[in-house]
């Protein structure tokens, strides 16, 4: 039954763009474990998926608050979205990368707080350009990674640089993994979340730190082993995940990278693939389609995260703090979220909850979300743990 304290909360008008998997995830995070309630408006480019979406938020949370479907036409707007957009107070943007210029005009135009999950660096830059000066707050990749990863280790490098009085560490590491418990050759890995998305960051180029300067390096170029929880992983450069990290501690760390986990095996296998890439096909593409035939998709799946930030001392001795978690499905209302639904819609629920109930305004990078305020609060805290 709904808890009546909820009926003395505040109330908020939020519009979800994308109405897959996280929007809908993010949707039921919102209703049914904030400390305000909502009222949520879900938008897709197919009505019936906004509205399937609904249902199963409705289905999933008695918490007080209404959920209503509209369409979002897929490259402009209507008298519909306008009117919903005029009178909301934040835009949670679901929607694929390349639709987050677009949708952060939106939010521009209407007045309205904005965050989203993408990784695309590109996309995110011209946002940044289209909130300058706004008055309202822009929170980007708010997902896992970018997002939980990078504020996880700004709270490990606060916590090591309090026990020294500066900000100079000698190393900053952020790994990452969506993955299943069990996978077979050749591809060793199995589907989880966007399908493009992962051929992607593949072949982009990462950017590190190294020698207190920021630079880029190839993807999949540094492969090695690692063992988090007593599993031993893969690690390699991918793009995307370091989020702003690299620019902020420039100059202050000797070197910074963020890297994805997968299970042995599957590295080697991109690697061939990549390299029977007929001259001149673009390669996220080609291995795209490559995957799609080879790869499965899996419902059962799990999250590994591990960050750690290390600083030699004065004595020689090389002090470290580290974090890892490993995140499983879990019920969340009526309903069981797979690990990597999740993970990224917490992010992108909690910064909302940061917009709405703290303020903010112009963007607000990963580097300048408030570690405590964020891991601390209700969507992150239920998820992730403490």
């Amino acid at each position: 039954m709904p808890d009546p304290v909820c009926r003395t909360m505040t109330r908020h008008k939020i519009i979800i763009a994308g109405a897959g998997g996280m929007g809908s995830a993010t949707g039921l995070l919102l209703k049914e474990l904030g400390d305000f309630e909502v009222d949520l408006f879900l938008g897709d480019s197919r009505r019936e998926q906004a509205q399937t979406a609904v249902r199963w938020i409705q289905e999933g949370s008695e918490r007080p608050g209404s959920v209503t479907a509209f369409h979002l036409p897929p490259d402009s707007t209507n008298p519909e979205v306008d009117a919903l957009l005029q009178g909301a107070d934040i835009l949670l943007d679901c929607l694929p990368g390349e639709q987050a210029p677009r949708m952060a005009r939106l939010a521009r135009l209407h007045g309205l707080h904005y965050a989203n999950l993408t990784e695309h660096v590109r996309e995110t830059e011209e946002v940044i350009g289209i909130a300058e000066g706004a008055e309202q707050g822009y929170i980007l990749q708010t997902g896992l990674a970018p997002g939980f990863v990078n504020v996880l280790a700004c709270a490990l490098h606060r916590e090591l640089c309090r026990e020294h009085g500066d900000g100079i560490v000698d190393r900053i590491v952020m790994r990452v993994g969506a993955l299943t418990p069990s996978v077979q050759a050749p591809s060793f890995y199995s589907f989880t979340w966007s399908t493009i998305g992962v051929a992607t960051e593949y072949v982009e180029p990462a950017t590190v730190i190294r020698d207190f300067r920021r630079t880029q390096v190839p993807s999949l170029s540094d492969r090695k082993p690692i063992v988090i929880q007593g599993t031993l992983y893969e690690e390699d450069f991918t793009s995307g995940g370091a989020a702003d990290l690299p620019e902020f501690f420039e100059g202050k760390v000797q070197s910074l990278d963020y890297k994805t986990l997968r299970h042995p095996g599957h590295y080697g296998w991109v690697e061939a693939v990549l390299a029977e890439a007929p001259e001149g096909a673009d390669p996220a593409h080609y291995l795209h389609e490559r995957m799609q035939g080879a790869v499965p998709s899996a419902e059962d799946d799990l999250v590994v995260i591990y960050a750690a930030v290390e600083r030699r001392g004065e004595d020689g001795f090389v002090r470290r703090i580290e974090s890892s978690r490993v995140i499983h499905p879990c019920q969340v209302g009526r309903h069981h979220l797979k690990a990597i639904q999740a993970t990224t819609s917490a992010g992108l629920a909690e910064s909302a909850r940061l917009l709405l109930t703290q303020g903010c305004r112009g963007v607000c990078l990963q580097s300048q979300i408030d570690p405590h305020t964020f891991m601390s609060g209700p969507f992150v805290s239920r998820i992730y743990g403490s």
